[in-house]
């Protein structure tokens, strides 16, 4: 997919003889994008990881409690790649 990504202008993903969906890489990366916000903190002098995807942080108390005793250590998100557009899109792995 990283090769879609750089090389088409439009991507098109069929799955049993329909086309599930039809645009350039940028937009279909939009469109199917959620956001995973990946986080380490500080507890009991041991670095912990968490992640929780951005459309869910206002509903996560770690991370909320975290913020507020400013005991976070790193924050940083993943963008989705086409390949976790089709996955969601599908179901399934590219085989």
């Amino acid at each position: 997919m990283y090769d879609a990504s750089e090389l088409c202008d439009r991507v098109a993903f069929i799955v049993k003889g329909s086309i599930k969906a039809l645009d350039t890489p940028p937009n279909l990366i939009i469109k199917g994008r959620r956001l995973k916000l990946n986080y380490t903190f500080r507890q009991a002098e041991q670095d912990q990881q968490r992640s929780t995807m951005i459309d869910e942080t206002a509903d996560d108390e770690i991370l909320l409690n975290l913020l507020r005793q400013n005991r976070l250590i790193t924050i940083h998100s993943d963008e989705p790649t086409l390949n976790d557009v089709f996955v969601s899109l599908t179901g399934s792995n590219l085989q």
